[in-house]
């Protein structure tokens, strides 16, 4: 469903359609007009301020971006490890099993031998 929110920025007023909550809106607003005027105090136009914070802006999204594909390629690798140690695991198990029946084979064969060197 999308809202039509009107939000005032530097004084100006922009009705904005979207399909976020208003109140998301206008923490996004409060934040813009926040870093354009910060970037005012230093002698800056409005222009220039506004471009600087659009700037910013999308310097962030590109390092989050980056960071997201990092950490989406250390999951990846996590669930690789995840499952190499499953299979090393299993590997571990059958060979456990294994050596089990081999020494209770043992036992049973010593067993024997101490039986007919009994009689």
């Amino acid at each position: 469903m999308m809202n039509k929110v009107k939000v005032v920025i530097l004084g100006k007023d922009y009705t904005l359609q979207t399909e976020e909550s208003p109140n998301y809106v206008y923490h996004l607003a409060r934040m813009l007009e926040a870093s354009v005027k910060e970037s005012m105090d230093h002698g800056v136009s409005q222009y220039n301020a506004a471009i600087m914070t659009a700037m910013s802006a999308l310097d962030d999204l590109q390092k989050s971006r980056a960071r997201l594909e990092e950490v989406c390629e250390e999951s990846k690798q996590y669930v690789d490890d995840a499952g190499r140690v499953r299979i090393e695991r299993d590997a571990a198990l059958r060979e456990i099993e294994a050596l089990k029946s081999k020494i209770a084979q043992l036992e049973t064969t010593i067993k024997l031998k101490k039986l007919k060197d009994s009689i």
